[in-house]
């Protein structure tokens, strides 16, 4: 009776280690198609609505500038442009449709003792980019000549060429000739985020990893998933011994 006791407690363990064992296998599973399907799944990324802002000097292309117009100071010849639209970030900005021509702009205005010229393009971009509620002014870009004092500020350029503008508390600038009337820099829905035709990289793009630039898990995601492989491969181990 006790040599089939311990045999049946034998059997016993060694049926509850297979039942271990295909419960951390199972677990194991789930967390590769976890990992599988967070692989498999496309990078969502929401875009933002605002004024972008733009530098050009000496007739150079527009660049996507380092700085706010509220600290930035354009010399003589230079010109700024501001471009309302939704953007993924600075890789994924729309560019002023107009071209930094300072000469078109500025060339029939005389340069007068103690000031700087600099040519001011406002492109309110297009339906698409609008808000809710608002359509963009009838003119779709406005163009100016600021004669300002030569320390000026790239916003004080603004001002005489598109009043009246708008900030929030923070000092962001929200709107430009009255546009658009209402928010501020808010998110957008996926769909709605999508780069307008005249979108292009400017000469900084935000920096990424070469996982999230084809669109994959970024490295943290698939460290992390193997962890999670590795802890579910020991406990398949550590069942087979107990059993």
């Amino acid at each position: 009776m006790k040599a089939a006791g311990k045999a049946a407690g034998k059997a016993a363990g060694r049926a509850a280690g297979r039942s271990r064992a295909a419960l951390a296998a199972g677990a194991a599973a789930g967390a590769l198609l976890t990992l599988t399907s967070v692989a498999a799944a496309p990078a969502q990324a929401a875009g933002y609505r605002y004024w972008s802002f733009w530098e050009s000097s000496g007739g150079t292309p527009w660049a996507y500038a380092t700085q706010g117009p509220a600290t930035a100071r354009p010399a003589e010849g230079d010109v700024i442009g501001f471009r309302f639209a939704i953007s993924n970030g600075t890789a994924d900005t729309s560019l002023p449709s107009v071209a930094p021509d300072f000469t078109g702009i500025c060339g029939a205005v005389e340069k007068k003792d103690g000031s700087k010229r600099v040519a001011v393009v406002v492109d309110f971009g297009g339906p698409a980019d609008a808000p809710p509620g608002e359509t963009p002014p009838t003119k779709p870009v406005e163009v100016g000549c600021a004669q300002i004092r030569e320390d000026a500020t790239g916003a004080e350029a603004l001002a005489t060429v598109a009043k009246p503008l708008r900030y929030d508390g923070a000092a962001m600038l929200c709107g430009i000739a009255g546009y658009p009337a209402r928010g501020c820099g808010e998110q957008v829905a996926e769909d709605a985020s999508k780069p307008s035709a005249a979108s292009t990289a400017p000469s900084a793009p935000a920096a990424s990893t070469a996982g999230e630039e084809r669109g994959g898990p970024s490295f943290g995601v698939l460290a992390g998933g193997a962890a999670v492989l590795a802890l579910g491969g020991a406990a398949i181990w550590k069942a087979r011994r107990r059993g």
